[in-house]
């Protein structure tokens, strides 16, 4: 009878949960939503943690590789750590500190550039107009003043920078929220990294007191399956990244293009994003040096095309597709659906996600036919 009351209660209490899920939904939401935005710094901490983690692993493995020592083991951990986030947040602000200027510079020079060039382009199909008779006709028809059209633009874009800096107090309370939440998020980060063993611990004490062993065995190999690939994700894209940024470097100063050192460092800072980034590099690269020479910046799409085939066929396949074993196919779909669900971000981690996913099963379908194996060959000695 007692079996019976409290299967009844618990049919009831499900039932009641259901019926105040859909007849409260929007609450919920708005509660779920406010619960997100209060921990949003706390989540950003968690990230700002397994990153900075692997580059600390790192330095731990190679300044204290056998420390046993008392003080020092103590000592070990801050060092590491305060010297991860230096090394993260000096390449960082070196990234921007190349890149920013050059690219400010380049922008307002083209933004000169822009009402001469199309003002030379109408003037050439003007004088050749035997070659495109239609588009000769347009155009001499065509009263256009690019000069009055681009200030007009000017214009346009200063009244709205104007009434931007209308709502400047509004806009001064964001970036102070922002950097406020920054703030807590990397204090948070670093509790984590520097009790990290004891949260481990902690974490593993309430797995085996709630969940059964079965599940939590299947947690485990998850997270950890998750946990390789990720960092090996990351690890591996950041050495890409960094080899092609010198590559495009290094071989923009020996075709003498302008702008070589920012260019470069773009096209490594964008690699980040897997398969497309370096494009995106390329485009603004392209950009810049048009505001020099259209034909270098012709010369310039070459050579970014010659440099990404080496790329994706040598260097991509052997730094990052080996180490998180997902086959290019996979990696291009990883990228094509993580961009059009989040965009930049569901770029980065479609791509470990979707190697996660891929060893999991690859596993599994392993361990399925290995004991369809040892099934039949048992049936056949019987």
């Amino acid at each position: 009878m007692d079996k019976h009351l409290k299967s009844f209660t618990k049919y009831i209490v499900c039932i009641t949960v259901a019926v105040l899920i859909v007849t409260r939904f929007d609450k919920i939401i708005s509660w779920a939503d406010n619960l997100f935005n209060i921990a949003f710094p706390l989540i950003i901490g968690c990230f700002m943690a397994y990153i900075i983690n692997i580059v600390m692993k790192a330095l731990e493995k190679n300044w204290f590789p056998e420390e046993t020592g008392r003080r020092m083991a103590r000592m070990k951990r801050p060092i590491c750590l305060f010297a991860s986030i230096f090394i993260i947040v000096g390449a960082l602000i070196l990234i921007v500190w190349i890149v920013l200027p050059e690219l400010i510079n380049a922008s307002s020079v083209i933004g000169k550039e822009i009402p001469i060039y199309f003002e030379k382009i109408q003037k050439w199909i003007l004088k050749n107009e035997e070659l495109f008779p239609y588009i000769g006709d347009e155009i001499a028809k065509m009263e256009v003043n690019w000069r009055d059209l681009f200030n007009k633009l000017i214009t346009y874009a200063t009244s709205g920078i104007t009434s931007m800096l209308n709502s400047a107090v509004s806009i001064l309370m964001q970036i102070v929220g922002s950097v406020v939440n920054m703030a807590i998020a990397l204090i948070f980060a670093i509790y984590i990294l520097l009790n990290k063993e004891k949260l481990q611990h902690q974490a593993r004490t309430l797995e085996e007191a709630y969940v059964k062993p079965s599940i939590s065995k299947w947690i485990n190999k998850v997270l950890d399956a998750a946990h390789e690939c990720f960092t090996s994700f990351i690890t591996g894209q950041c050495v890409e990244a960094v080899i092609l940024g010198i590559l495009c470097t290094v071989g923009m100063l020996i075709l003498r293009f302008p702008y070589a050192p920012m260019v470069g460092t773009f096209v490594g800072a964008t690699a980040l994003i897997p398969m497309v980034g370096a494009y995106l590099g390329a485009i603004v690269g392209a950009f810049m040096i048009f505001t020099v020479s259209p034909v270098k910046a012709l010369a310039f799409i070459v050579f970014i095309i010659i440099l990404q085939q080496l790329e994706g066929n040598i260097i991509y396949p052997k730094v990052v597709g080996s180490s998180i074993g997902l086959p290019g196919m996979w990696v291009l779909a990883a990228v094509t659906i993580g961009g059009g669900l989040a965009g930049i971000p569901g770029m980065l981690i479609g791509v470990p996600m979707a190697a996660t996913i891929y060893r999991l099963i690859s596993q599994d379908a392993r361990d399925r036919l290995e004991a369809k194996k040892e099934i039949q060959e048992s049936e056949e000695k019987e």
